[in-house]
């Protein structure tokens, strides 16, 4: 460690030379010790501040060591090793950006140091990616079901004649949330039908609110039979609405995006799934298409498809007979 000019005679400097010793030794809160002695003996030695910055920050006790390495700049602001120092600091906070500021400013008093070219070239990579996860956190945190939904939900109180409409917005909204969620965690979703049960007439020791539905797309035969499994529970649960959730990656039957001529699939290559909403009234189709960037699953913004088109599942409700 560099020597600076106002060492307060020999006590000072016999300190640091004690703490440099248990610093190499790896018994850094002796050294933290050792250097605080030296400092009341020279308080204006940057030197001493710069060491008791340096076992501070391996103590973790960053704020001090930050403290302690603003200090040795101002008691010699054309000394490379303070900004050195600073820079290391403020690496280990995770603020990469200003880390490269401070080693920028010691790269001006030591334009030589291949160390601090390093550590600049490898900050701004860390400070470039910290953004990207930002970003994407940012991005995926946006997602919220219930503001995306809105238009939907005056659709269902015109539709709903006889009021439930709340319910059923809020069944919808939770069932994508969730979705989402589950898909940015895992990448993967069972494929589901969830039931909004009726409260005062739903026999729920008879009828759950979720069937699984695992094997409807693996042939024609499943799919139509698993369609009037569900038709038949909807209607002997009582239930006001229905939502399916599949992945397209387990959608051998029907191939709704491998279709041809109208039915083609215009909505690209991108992973992700399908969340139908069912109810006597309205029915819903909606694709939630998803990426991988830096590692994470990223849903983007459901896309609203054409039922008529890409129904995953026949109509589960019969039409009412009259309605609105």
């Amino acid at each position: 460690m560099a020597a600076t000019a106002g060492d307060g005679g020999g006590g000072a400097s016999q300190l640091k030379d004690q703490g440099n010793a248990f610093f190499k030794a790896g018994n850094f809160l002796k050294a933290a010790a050792l250097y605080t002695q030296a400092i009341k003996l020279d308080p204006s030695n940057s030197t001493l501040y710069s060491n008791r910055a340096a076992a501070f920050l391996q103590l973790m006790k960053l704020n001090k060591a930050l403290s302690d390495a603003e200090t040795a700049i101002s008691l010699n602001p054309q000394w490379e090793k303070g900004y050195f120092r600073k820079g290391c600091v403020l690496e280990a906070m995770e603020r990469y950006d200003d880390a490269v500021v401070a080693l920028q400013e010691a790269l001006v008093y030591n334009p030589q140091s291949v160390e601090v070219s390093k550590k600049i070239k490898k900050l701004s990579l860390l400070a470039k990616e910290k953004k990207q996860a930002e970003e994407l956190e940012s991005i995926r945190s946006r997602l919220d079901m219930k503001i995306y939904l809105e238009p939907f939900k005056s659709e269902l109180v015109e539709k709903f004649v006889s009021g439930g409409n709340e319910d059923v917005f809020f069944f919808l909204v939770n069932i994508m949330d969730s979705a989402i969620k589950t898909w940015h965690e895992t990448s993967k979703l069972d494929p589901r039908v969830h039931f909004l049960l009726d409260a005062e007439k739903t026999q729920t020791d008879k009828h759950a609110p979720v069937v699984n539905i695992d094997k409807a797309f693996e042939s024609p035969h499943m799919h139509s039979n698993c369609f009037s499994f569900l038709r038949q529970y909807a209607e002997e649960s009582f239930s006001k609405a229905a939502c399916l959730v599949a992945p397209k990656s387990v959608i051998a039957y029907p191939q709704v995006w491998k279709g041809q001529g109208s039915r083609k699939w215009k909505h690209g290559h991108a992973d992700g799934f399908f969340v139908q909403f069912e109810s006597p009234y309205l029915r819903k189709l909606w694709f939630v298409p998803s990426s991988s960037e830096k590692g994470k699953t990223m849903c983007r913004e459901p896309e609203a498809l054409d039922i008529a088109l890409h129904e995953v599942l026949p109509r589960l409700f019969k039409e009412p007979t009259s309605h609105s």
